[in-house]
């Protein structure tokens, strides 16, 4: 019998239930999740339920317009950069221009960058790291952990990413993406909304698995 392949899909999206914790740092937490029944079968005919939540809960995508006053939004990402091949840079605790260098000799033109820090445990990345990081193609990078930026401000990672004109997916479950392998493609789908910083999103990766005879 010859060896076959067969795709396999993995869900790397966060549920959203009533145990969902809003990001919150200091005084300041991004609006709560709130799921409330609007109309139901008995009264109307059908359910329909209300949703409240903030554009970047849950595993959501970031536009440049997240951390700056001219970035783009959203819908400045063509919906051909959603999908494709994923280059995985799986970062260490701490990360140096060389380290991210090392790991380039394997870069084939794959389509989004997919970060991956250990898990529960953030990467502190040197800032010609992360240049080095960006100065790819991709327009789409894929967080899969915390990352900061060694001896700068919070936030510096994001306003970087977004300055670069670059789109990052975050908050993903990261329970999902411990042993993906080095190749395989992402689909992200965010909501089709305008004029916006972000939107909440499904992801789901696609691996192919080879079928022994």
């Amino acid at each position: 019998m010859r060896t076959g392949k067969r795709n396999t899909i993995i869900d790397l999206t966060k549920p959203m239930d009533s145990l969902f914790v809003p990001f919150s740092s200091g005084l300041y937490s991004d609006p709560p999740l709130e799921i409330s029944e609007w109309s139901t079968i008995q009264n109307e005919g059908f359910r329909v339920c209300r949703l409240s939540m903030g554009t970047q809960s849950g595993t959501h995508i970031d536009a440049p317009a997240h951390f700056l006053d001219d970035g783009v939004g959203l819908e400045a990402l063509s919906p051909d950069e959603f999908i494709g091949d994923y280059f995985l840079l799986n970062l260490k605790v701490s990360v140096t221009l060389s380290d991210v260098t090392s790991m380039f000799t394997s870069y084939h033109g794959e389509k989004i960058i997919f970060l991956k820090t250990p898990v529960n445990q953030c990467a502190e990345v040197s800032l010609e790291a992360l240049q080095k990081i960006l100065s790819l193609p991709p327009v789409l990078l894929v967080l899969s952990g915390e990352v900061t930026v060694k001896g700068s401000a919070p936030f510096t990672f994001y306003r970087i990413i977004a300055e670069s004109s670059k789109f990052l997916v975050e908050d993903l479950d990261q329970s999902k993406t411990d042993g993906l392998p080095d190749t395989g493609e992402l689909y992200v789908f965010p909501l089709k909304l305008l004029g916006v910083s972000g939107s909440p999103c499904r992801v789901l990766a696609c691996i192919a698995e080879v079928i022994e005879p």
